[in-house]
């Protein structure tokens, strides 16, 4: 089958692209507004870019709706700064909670039952709830359209990551401690490491 995205609705081919890379992380980014209200939202649009600088990115689409910017969005360009959480299993649910659209001045931290605490180099909060922080300052942002189903890439540069003590061993993170979650298409999660399996690169 061989299938035009252009010649599709939107909507139809991110259904399309979200059934065909998978699984994805998901970036849990805090930042905060101007006024000092802090914002809270997953994306499943995320990847690492680079270990020197050590470069993280990842991708808000525009509100389905009216092609608005999503407030993750509004408030990086505004600040400069974010942090990345990431999801395990024990805060996927409050996480869940945090991915419907709130009014900017909503507190998601607050609507989800998750705990704020301070970074130590910017003003985003961090969510104390995930094992791993990364606290970002914003290196560039790409916008590819304004229309409900564009979207921009957000690339940050992180100035600073918190490991949980128990996660952390010989300069490595312990995934079966930190139980990942991996997002797949439509409603469906998986448990990234529940059934992995060694596969040596070849030289």
């Amino acid at each position: 089958m061989n299938i035009a995205p252009h010649e599709l609705h939107w909507r139809d081919a991110y259904k399309l692209m979200i059934g065909s890379i998978l699984p994805r992380p998901i970036a849990f980014v805090s930042t905060i507004d101007p006024y000092g209200t802090p914002n809270l939202a997953p994306f499943s649009f995320f990847t690492a870019i680079c270990a020197e600088p050590l470069l993280i990115c990842f991708a808000p689409m525009r509100r389905g709706t009216d092609g608005r910017k999503k407030d993750t969005l509004v408030n990086i360009e505004a600040t400069g700064e974010f942090v990345v959480n990431i999801v395990g299993e024990r805060i996927v649910e409050p996480m869940n909670e945090t991915a419907a659209e709130f009014d900017p001045e909503v507190d998601e931290f607050q609507a989800a039952g998750l705990t704020p605490i301070p970074s130590q180099v910017i003003r985003p909060y961090r969510v104390q709830e995930s094992a791993i922080h990364m606290e970002c300052v914003l290196h560039d942002i790409l916008h590819f359209g304004d229309q409900p189903g564009a979207g921009s890439l957000v690339i940050g540069k992180v100035v600073l990551m918190h490991i949980s003590d128990e996660l952390y061993a010989d300069g490595k993170i312990d995934m079966e401690k930190l139980l990942p979650i991996g997002r797949m298409a439509g409603h469906v999660y998986t448990r990234a490491v529940s059934d992995t399996f060694m596969l040596e690169r070849k030289k």
